[in-house]
């Protein structure tokens, strides 16, 4: 686990470009759990440079915030619509 967070650190500082494993530690969901999100949508943005998937930071913290809620209870989006 200290790799990936070292491989992430080093990633973010010289490219904005994350691979899947690097972009599910960077936002804490699982490997599968991105790789499902592509499938079925939902997730975050992602792009195809040849055959590898990779996610922008911005990308990751752009869908990472429009997730935030107000509380447990709150069923929409803090900031819908902004």
């Amino acid at each position: 686990m200290d790799d990936e967070i070292i491989r992430a650190a080093n990633a973010k500082k010289g490219s904005p470009f994350l691979n899947t494993d690097q972009a599910a530690f960077y936002i804490g969901l699982s490997r599968r759990t991105l790789e499902k999100m592509r499938t079925t949508g939902g997730g975050p943005r992602y792009r195809k440079h040849g055959r590898y998937v990779r996610y922008h930071i911005d990308d990751l913290d752009a869908w990472s915030q429009g997730r935030d809620r107000a509380s447990t209870s709150d069923n929409r989006m803090v900031g819908a619509g902004r």
